[in-house]
């Protein structure tokens, strides 16, 4: 209904008491400043002043405006304050969903670089595994997922979201470091056929078994947890060999641990994703360059544990 440069002009006439002193408060001409009261006016529906002699008096609708103008002016400079802020990324809010081997990798290497160049974009972390967390994704519960597919087993992204591959997370196996297949650089799935097997979460569990079956054995799963720290445990104790992303290689926490790579290769996609619209926000495409970042710094995968 109204133009809010016309309500400066209106709230500077009131403070002068004249068109012709707002129009030298303002550096305007005093038929801009008419032109501007009759525009107010018509958007209005009512005169907003009289004339009482010499003496230019508000109207009744003139005063209901005039208690408003000031507080009106005060909003839109704070939200253009905000606005600023944003755009030009002194502050902003990501909403950031991750699996746990990214949530302990990449996502930290990316929020130490942005939290030293940007200090004033704050990122919430989630932990979430896909495909629950896409989902969560596209009813705008987040504003970045990162999630991982294998080759076998890639879901459809759905229209409203935007993929962003950052990198392809060689599949490794973790065995205790006295295992007689330690030795070798890199280990058929086929030679752990009679092994007892640490399953993880849901998805990295049917991959596993669809690799298992193209190789012609059904692992003998004798543990089976989404916790990360629990299969290192399990496997420090000699319980069971496991499968495992590459990333895990980056915090392994027990020295009787040894990861080595499949041979033939194996690997899954990690990416990024976002709602489409999304990728016009400053704060989110910032956090996105930032892990597509630390993704390149981790290109070639992770070195494997002696």
């Amino acid at each position: 209904m109204f133009d809010s440069r016309h309500i400066k002009t209106f709230h500077a006439v009131v403070a002068a008491g004249s068109y012709s002193a707002a129009a030298r408060a303002l550096g305007y001409t005093q038929p801009a400043i008419t032109q501007q009261m009759k525009a107010l006016e018509r958007a209005v529906g009512t005169p907003l002043f009289t004339r009482v002699g010499r003496r230019m008096r508000l109207t009744e609708a003139g005063e209901a405006l005039a208690r408003h103008a000031e507080t009106i002016l005060d909003t839109l400079s704070v939200a253009q304050q905000q606005m600023s802020s944003l755009t030009r990324l002194r502050s902003g809010r990501v909403r950031m969903c991750a699996f746990p081997s990214a949530g302990a990798t990449l996502v930290p290497e990316a929020l130490a670089r942005l939290a030293a160049d940007h200090p004033g974009v704050r990122v919430e972390l989630l932990e979430g595994e896909p495909p629950e967390s896409l989902r969560r994704l596209e009813r705008g519960e987040f504003d970045i997922a990162l999630a991982f597919t294998y080759p076998g087993l890639h879901d459809e992204v759905p229209d409203e979201l935007v993929e962003i591959p950052l990198l392809e997370d060689q599949l490794t196996v973790l065995m205790p470091a006295g295992h007689p297949l330690a030795r070798r650089r890199a280990v058929a799935l086929a030679d752990l056929a009679e092994e007892r097997w640490i399953a993880g979460c849901l998805r990295c569990r049917t991959n596993f078994l669809h690799e298992c079956t193209q190789v012609g054995f059904a692992p003998d799963i004798a543990f089976t947890t989404d916790d990360i720290l629990v299969v290192q445990s399990l496997v420090a104790e000699g319980l069971g060999v496991a499968m495992m992303p590459g990333l895990v290689l980056s915090f392994l926490r027990h020295d009787r641990i040894t990861g080595r790579p499949l041979d033939p290769a194996s690997s899954r996609q990690v990416s990024a994703y976002v709602l489409r619209d999304h990728l016009r926000v400053p704060a989110t495409a910032l956090v996105l360059d930032e892990l597509k970042a630390a993704a390149r710094r981790r290109t070639g995968g992770c070195s494997n544990k002696p």
